[in-house]
């Protein structure tokens, strides 16, 4: 069955697994051929790969690239270019997270997150623009957080990266606001991916808990983690937010914090 993106083409980053994954499947769902991007086990990266080529029909590759390396993402950018043609959609959504206290915050840690929160989404966005003005049509998504609109305790690196990328993705976005070409950021609530079951870990070690006994209590906990919904937000809840923005109807979407956070920032 034919999808609204049929013939366009993705780059996602951080996409072998987890919520980066979701955004690739759903778009594939409507036709998009796609890159994954992210580490992992090289078996299962290609079954994910091959998967997504026999379950909707779309071409999708492969790039290892280390968000961490400035020459690989712009590498990642020319490689996707050159296996589907052009792209179309990129959505920059790899990221780290760390839990510690400022004073006790590894400063390698914090380089790390700068590099891969911030400056590879910089460097790929940088290297994607031109070929998207030149066609007049472009779709720029970075993954934010609620952390991009408020801040958390002990998650300095995390809360700076995030608040920097929101205002990156508002620059971005005035200065393409005259094209086809789009940027904004989805900023999620805590969803259970690989990124925030460390938090999880964390909290149950402090309770002396299993993991699975302290999940209600987690949530409700007024911060940092307090999301009133009561229930983690879904992978597929949030790669329905990015299907909208490169859709028709998400065209006059600029510079936007599309916040799906189950209530955390109405507080």
């Amino acid at each position: 069955m034919a999808g609204f993106l049929d013939g366009r083409t993705a780059v996602i980053t951080g996409s072998t697994s987890g919520l980066g994954l979701g955004y690739a499947r759903a778009l594939a769902a409507e036709g998009c051929a796609i890159m994954l991007n992210g580490f992992g086990e090289a078996a299962e990266i290609e079954a994910t790969r091959a998967g997504l080529e026999n379950e909707f029909g779309v071409a999708a590759y492969y790039n290892g690239a280390d968000m961490r390396d400035p020459a690989q993402v712009t590498a990642m950018i020319e490689d996707g270019m050159a296996k589907l043609g052009k792209v179309d959609i990129l959505i920059n959504n790899a990221g780290m997270q760390h839990r510690a206290p400022t004073e006790e915050f590894p400063p390698e840690i914090w380089d790390d997150m700068l590099a891969v929160n911030l400056s590879a989404p910089f460097h790929a966005t940088r290297a994607v623009l031109p070929q998207m003005k030149a066609r007049d049509w472009g779709r720029i998504i970075n993954t934010a957080s609620t952390n991009a609109l408020v801040a958390s305790p002990n998650i300095v690196g995390y809360t700076a990266t995030k608040h920097a990328i929101m205002g990156m993705t508002k620059a971005v976005a005035l200065e393409t606001i005259r094209t086809g070409v789009t940027c904004n950021a989805i900023c999620p609530g805590t969803v259970r991916t690989g990124l925030s079951e460390h938090r999880i870990d964390t909290y149950a070690a402090e309770k002396g808990k299993p993991k699975e006994e302290v999940l209600e209590e987690y949530l409700e906990q007024k911060e940092p983690y307090h999301q009133p919904m009561g229930r983690f937000i879904t992978i597929e809840e949030i790669a329905a937010a990015a299907v909208y923005l490169c859709s028709d109807a998400g065209a006059a979407m600029r510079g936007a914090a599309f916040t799906v956070d189950g209530g955390w920032t109405a507080r």
